[in-house]
């Protein structure tokens, strides 16, 4: 038999603000919306959580404040990180710090490099040609700031075909740092002495050759001499 509606306990507005934050973080981390996508708007949300807008409005204003999401004025909110260590990276990052952001960048790419060549999926070598074409057409174009994008977007495509869920969100925690390292890297204008070719790198992952792999990931992180 059904209760009564006055009879069903309502849980506490707090513990219904952390259910849907853990709802929402849940939809993240599960991909259904990734990072850099738009997540849907209030009215969409309340509907599919089933909570009032103060309770959505809350749970997202702690996953804006915790680093997680962005909101942007008259475009929506954004996701900019799987989870709140993001933040905490950000504020670690200083020029001084750059050896040892390449170094944390090497650790990562070069494994998720090795694991990516042993479990790539048609839908990760797919979204490695998109990616790759995408870092060649914005470099060919002369625009730093959309070939750092692109470069980024292609070292996440490397990573999320990893399949290591792990990997994949102390990957996204660096985000701003990995952007500042290629930024540094690149200057103030595309030369044809900075770049580097990593279509080996994908055409590696696709022929499923994890040591080359591995190896193409890393030798463009390697420490100049003498440093």
């Amino acid at each position: 038999m059904t209760p009564p509606v006055n009879s069903v306990s309502v849980p506490p507005r707090g513990h219904r603000v952390r259910q849907t934050i853990e709802q929402l973080r849940s939809r993240i981390l599960g991909g259904e919306w990734p990072v850099g996508g738009r997540i849907p708007t209030e009215p969409q949300l309340v509907a599919a959580l089933g909570v009032g807008r103060n309770t959505v409005r809350e749970a997202v204003r702690a996953l804006v404040h915790g680093g997680v999401l962005e909101c942007r004025q008259g475009s929506g909110t954004y996701v900019v990180s799987t989870d709140e260590l993001a933040p905490v990276v950000a504020r670690r990052l200083t020029d001084d710090r750059m050896t040892e952001v390449v170094e944390v960048r090497r650790a990562f790419e070069v494994e998720a490099a090795r694991l990516a060549a042993l479990r790539r999926t048609p839908e990760d070598l797919a979204a490695l040609d998109r990616a790759l074409a995408a870092r060649e057409a914005a470099w060919r174009a002369g625009r730093v700031g959309e070939f750092v994008e692109a470069d980024a977007a292609l070292h996440t495509a490397v990573v999320a075909a990893a399949h290591n869920a792990m990997l994949a969100e102390l990957y996204a925690s660096v985000g701003a740092a990995l952007r500042s390292t290629i930024t540094q890297a690149m200057g103030d204008a595309l030369k044809p002495e900075r770049y580097v070719d990593h279509t080996r790198l994908v055409d590696a992952i696709r022929n499923g050759d994890p040591g080359l792999a591995s190896q193409e990931a890393g030798a463009f992180l390697e420490p100049s001499p003498g440093e």
